[in-house]
């Protein structure tokens, strides 16, 4: 993409002329250096959510299981014992 492709496409979006956003100076962002997606340290990038679910679940139902019995249950919003 050439400087004044990027320039009239966010002067579309934005609704601004092409010399404003020309005088903003937009720029292509991009990697520095070259991604590896299956690296340990920079990837993945993809966040599988029935995992996290599971595991938030998991982690949830650990701390409840530490709870002395007799201990009600805490309201979400509150952080108060529910009524009752």
């Amino acid at each position: 993409m050439r400087q004044a492709d990027l320039n009239r496409a966010v002067a579309l979006a934005t609704g601004e002329s092409i010399s404003t956003i020309k005088r903003l100076g937009f720029l292509l962002d991009g990697p520095l250096d070259d991604v590896d997606p299956d690296s340990d340290v920079l990837g993945p990038y993809v966040l599988d959510w029935d995992l996290a679910e599971a595991a938030r679940r998991e982690n949830e139902a650990a701390f409840q299981d530490d709870e002395p019995a007799g201990t009600p249950p805490l309201d979400r919003e509150t952080a108060a014992p529910c009524p009752a």
